[in-house]
């Protein structure tokens, strides 16, 4: 697939909501990953896992070029052009909107960006659990942005009562149509949520949970254990794996990703199509209801398979991994059919200069 393309993540939330408490704490936790941020309004920095407070507005070098100036769509590409640069060397980018901002207009700006080097990662929406009632009083828009959320974080979950909070999730859930909901405290998500590979080592040490601060800037009180908190992270997701080394039929993988459950936020991995192209695997990229296929030459000496990872919120993993498994093919009974492949093919981006299969081009979406 030539090379790699850097995952553009559309951070959003009402004033208050959390938003950058929440992105405080994924550049804590980074794991080696190097977080590129553009902050609405105020200008892109790039950071590598150090807070954003005390940064926004301030002149941070990028080793071309310096980005302090405001941030409006026009100006978006420019500052997207140079954050991808491979001498940046950036895992990821968050555009954290503003408090105010459309967030439909970003990932419009984002969908139809001719920049080869990055892909949508996402809508993530952060709702403040204690005041969501005042907040859709005052901007009755918000169900608007949870339909189109991929992710939503439901923030301040430890400032509303349990009874409170269930009610409140079910509310939340039937507005996000579908999309992935974990609750938080002080805008705690675990990173692989966001994060896609491994990281290219540590650049920074890692943070205990006992180290981070609360939303006030202080420390945690004694008392709740970095154990716990690490458990109490890690539930609020569903992670689950799935490996094959029979090949998968592309239509009933593309049956599959089109009925993906509700809460299923991604899904990330390499897939083997065997005789549909045995040439090349193929990198699945979905987040959300966007999806991506990148085909590439199989390295050599690699041992061929599909391997998945699907991650999500109340998602049922064993009825996943049946799913898949039906995906199976094999008998390979459409092997040699070249329009077996379109289906994936719709899904290349266009974008990519490296040579997909000997098919005929696509038909064109509905």
């Amino acid at each position: 697939m030539g090379k790699r393309q850097i995952p553009v993540v559309v951070l959003a939330g009402f004033l208050g909501s959390g938003k950058t408490t929440l992105l405080n704490q994924l550049l804590r936790q980074s794991g080696g990953n190097r977080i590129g941020v553009v902050v609405n309004d105020f200008g892109a920095i790039e950071i590598d896992a150090m807070s954003v407070a005390g940064q926004v507005g301030s002149t941070v070098s990028l080793g071309n070029g310096c980005l302090c100036c405001a941030v409006d769509g026009s100006e978006l590409d420019a500052y997207l052009e140079k954050l991808t640069r491979p001498s940046v060397g950036l895992d990821v980018i968050v555009i954290e909107a503003s408090g105010l901002a459309e967030p439909q207009e970003l990932v419009r700006m984002l969908l139809a960006s001719d920049n080869p080097n990055i892909v949508y990662g996402g809508l993530v929406e952060v709702v403040d659990a204690a005041e969501f009632d005042a907040t859709r009083q005052q901007h009755p828009e918000i169900e608007r942005h949870l339909a189109l959320a991929d992710l939503v974080v439901l923030n301040k979950t430890d400032r509303v009562e349990a009874d409170a909070l269930r009610r409140l999730r079910a509310r939340v859930d039937g507005f996000a149509d579908g999309a992935a909901v974990v609750e938080s405290t002080y805008g705690r998500i675990d990173p692989e949520l966001l994060f896609d590979g491994k990281p290219k080592g540590e650049r920074f040490g890692q943070l205990s949970f006992d180290d981070l601060p609360d939303e006030d800037g202080l420390p945690h009180e004694d008392g709740l254990h970095g154990e716990h908190r690490h458990a109490h992270l890690h539930a609020a997701y569903d992670s689950v794996s799935f490996a094959s080394d029979v090949a998968l039929h592309p239509r009933r993988l593309l049956d599959f990703l089109d009925q993906r459950p509700e809460g299923l936020y991604r899904i990330k991995g390499f897939v083997d199509f065997g005789p549909y192209d045995p040439r090349n695997r193929y990198t699945l990229h979905a987040v959300g209801r966007f999806l991506r296929f990148y085909p590439e030459p199989w390295p050599r000496d690699a041992e061929r398979g599909t391997q998945l990872v699907l991650i999500g919120s109340g998602v049922d993993g064993a009825a996943l991994h049946t799913a898949l498994k039906d995906c199976r093919d094999a008998a390979s009974q459409d092997a040699g059919l070249e329009e077996v492949m379109w289906g994936v093919l719709r899904y290349v981006d266009e974008r990519d200069p490296e040579p997909r299969t000997g098919s005929p081009e696509p038909e064109p979406a509905d």
